[in-house]
């Protein structure tokens, strides 16, 4: 398996580069690029532990598009390869490998999982607290208890959604019945400590700046009641959309009676109902919290939470797979990607005719200006590059100097640029033209910074032939204060 899901890692990777070849990284992923440059216990949005592994991953990689697309496909691939590690204490042979060739069908770990962001952190390190802390659970062993210490710190220091986990893994402990010998052994309380030594600088870390994250996650998705309710019932329905083709197959595979489908919806107390458990927990306690909390979630940051979805659906006893239904399956797992790598440059062409929101066709063109500018008038490095959200995250990876990032419509995303800093270090600020409130907002530094400089591009994105849609820019270079 672990051979098979290096071929897996491969195609996906081949698909990721292809398919976005009309296109720039997402300002998602730049967004992890630029706080890869400030690296601290904390960024302004997340956990850092995604910056971490950005910044791990290109000191030893080349900062190419296609790296950070193996990156991401990477961390889905060990998250399939951890659920197949913890299928194999649950399910048959044949029950084992359809669960997981129907899990590489889920769009969480191929389609999503090429946009490198918090939510895709959060693939292996969930898959590798729920591994840990089974064992722990079952074993009682320290050294087990101690991994799902560490996995938990880990997804925790991923994203906050990570709570839900915690509390579906510490729930189904609880209601096992050997809850007992368990809560009375060294394991939960070794989880616990080890966990927390790697927590805790970051909470010191979100209390001196003043709960940054947590106020970011409240004002990016306010609502109100009613839409929340309505949020809650989309996230639901979109975890059933994102998962409805390994259920069907599954079904159509085992062909269960309504006997067997009660038994896997609500099995027998013991392991099966605690892995259920584990499993539903996240999902139904993010609705409870959203309502509440009169929050939107959405039904992508379940990206993370299908580990034991292999598990949960085949391991009924009452229902079995036949080896043709088995056979048929993996072969559609192993041709699903192959058939994709291959549609993958028509799937670029199409891209590239009907257009990429927020300049995400232009942003390596755009950075290629930037720096042209920018040498043009000092043979200082660039330190500093300025825009709105979107275009200075997306330009970020593009450019050699690996140069900070100034958000000049939203300047509290980008606590490590201020006012002395532009004038010691210099900056470069681009905007679209049509972008009123970029310009309006580039035009303030050039009259607070005297000798500043503009200078208006028109680019288009070539690809296979073609043109995308011109768009005009005009960039503002501001030199350091001393030149």
């Amino acid at each position: 398996m672990a051979l098979v899901l290096c071929g897996y890692a491969a195609v996906w990777t081949l698909y990721g580069v292809i398919a976005k070849g009309s296109q720039d990284i997402h300002f998602d992923m730049g967004e992890m690029v630029a706080w890869s440059h400030e690296i601290s216990l904390g960024t302004p949005k997340h956990p850092p532990l995604g910056a971490w592994l950005v910044r791990v991953w290109f000191a030893v990689m080349p900062t190419q598009a296609w790296a950070y697309y193996l990156l991401a496909v990477l961390l889905a691939t060990i998250a399939l390869w951890i659920a197949w590690q913890i299928a194999g204490r649950y399910l048959s042979p044949d029950k084992r490998v359809v669960g997981i060739a129907l899990l590489t069908l889920v769009p969480f770990y191929n389609f999503h999982a090429l946009k490198f962001n918090a939510n895709t952190v959060l693939i292996p390190f969930w898959a590798a607290t729920t591994w840990w802390f089974l064992r722990s659970f079952e074993t009682r062993r320290a050294g087990a208890a101690a991994l799902a210490g560490l996995g938990a710190a880990a997804a925790m220091l991923g994203k906050y959604w990570s709570i839900f986990l915690l509390v579906g893994l510490g729930l189904a402990a609880l209601i096992d019945p050997r809850r007992r010998a368990y809560f009375r052994s060294p394991a939960p309380w070794v989880t616990i400590g080890v966990g927390a030594v790697p927590i805790l600088p970051h909470i010191a870390w979100v209390a001196e700046h003043h709960f940054a994250p947590f106020n970011y996650a409240m004002a990016a998705h306010p609502t109100n009641l009613l839409m929340a309710a309505e949020s809650a019932i989309a996230f639901l329905v979109g975890i059933w959309a994102f998962i409805a083709a390994p259920l069907v197959l599954g079904l159509l595979a085992m062909r269960p009676n309504v006997t067997a489908i009660v038994d896997a919806l609500w099995p027998p107390s013991g392991d099966r109902r605690t892995i259920l458990i584990a499993f539903v927990t996240p999902l139904l306690l993010a609705v409870i919290t959203a309502v509440l909390l009169e929050a939107q979630i959405g039904s992508l940051w379940t990206m993370s939470a299908m580990t034991l979805l292999p598990v949960v659906q085949f391991s009924t006893p009452l229902a079995s797979v036949s080896r043709t239904a088995a056979v048929r399956l993996l072969a559609l797992a192993v041709v699903y990607p192959i058939v994709m790598a291959a549609l993958s440059p028509a799937i670029a062409i199409v891209i590239h005719r009907e257009g990429v929101p927020n300049y995400g066709s232009q942003y390596r063109l755009i950075a290629e200006q930037v720096e042209t500018a920018w040498r043009a008038r000092t043979a200082a490095l660039l330190r500093v590059i300025g825009s709105e959200t979107m275009i200075v995250n997306g330009i970020v990876f593009y450019l050699a100097s690996n140069p900070s990032t100034f958000d000049i419509l939203s300047p509290d995303q980008t606590p490590w640029v201020d006012a002395s800093r532009i004038k010691r270090e210099g900056i470069a600020i681009v905007c679209p033209i049509r972008d009123a409130s970029c310009v309006n907002a580039m035009d303030v530094y050039a009259e607070r910074n005297p000798g500043a400089e503009f200078k208006a591009v028109k680019l288009a994105r070539l690809y296979f032939g073609s043109f995308d849609t011109p768009v005009r820019y005009e960039i503002l270079t501001i030199l350091p204060q001393t030149q």
